[in-house]
């Protein structure tokens, strides 16, 4: 099971920056989830909204400033916007990487980026833009891919395949024993977001969940380590 920290360690340094996401490996997460938006310019960047003005001193839409331009914005403690390739270089051979797709157009760039370096083993591409997911997936067989789902639909298994995923990402609070094993049944991999504190944490554990993200892995990370070790794992 991957203890996957959203947007590197949110809930502790600024989102999607190498400072969250260097905080969140220190702490020992064995995945890492951001979010990628292009820029004008065509450049992977490492962004949660598609404006500017929440996460950095500046103001715009992402897709009108070029990389150059993004760079010089402050998203925090004087962290810079990331590419995704700098974010790929900082996780390589230490977690697994999750991608999240934010702008649909970013797709076919992401999939050529995953193809070019090689990294079908160590990235899933996530996204609630479930068209793109299945182009990404006809495009490069080889890419795992999962369909982010908003409440809990009557067949989410059915709509993971009909986008040809591998997985299934859904908030905490709708997963049961039956989805899960569903899932499964369907050979899905099932990663839930994004649970913070230990009492939430509890009954998941034993749900045989195969990624839980989280925005304090600080709380999360030790937790899970001491429930392995009572469980003899």
């Amino acid at each position: 099971m991957y203890i996957m920290g959203h947007r590197g360690a949110a809930g502790l340094e600024p989102e999607n920056t190498l400072l969250s996401i260097r905080r969140a490996l220190e702490l020992g997460v064995t995945a890492v989830e951001v979010d990628v938006h292009l820029s004008r310019d065509g450049r992977l960047v490492v962004i949660h909204d598609d404006t500017v003005d929440r996460t950095t001193n500046g103001r715009g839409r992402v897709r009108d400033l070029t990389f150059a331009e993004l760079r010089r914005l402050d998203a925090g403690k004087g962290e810079r916007l990331p590419s995704l390739e700098e974010v790929a270089d900082l996780v390589a051979h230490r977690a697994h990487l999750v991608v999240e797709v934010k702008a649909p157009e970013a797709g076919p760039v992401l999939t050529d980026f995953i193809r070019g370096a090689g990294l079908f083993e160590r990235v899933h591409a996530i996204s609630f833009w479930h068209p793109v997911v299945k182009a990404m997936k006809e495009e490069e067989p080889r890419l795992r891919t999962g369909v982010l789902l908003v409440g809990c639909p009557a067949d989410p298994a059915g709509l993971a395949r009909a986008a040809r995923a591998d997985a299934l990402v859904l908030h905490y609070a709708y997963i049961t024993p039956e989805l899960v094993a569903q899932a499964h049944a369907a050979q899905l991999l099932v990663f839930v977001w994004n649970i913070d504190d230990i009492e939430t944490l509890k009954p998941y554990l034993a749900l045989d969940l195969d990624g839980i993200g989280t925005n304090r892995p600080d709380v999360v990370v030790e937790f899970v380590r001491r429930w392995r070790q009572g469980q003899g794992t």
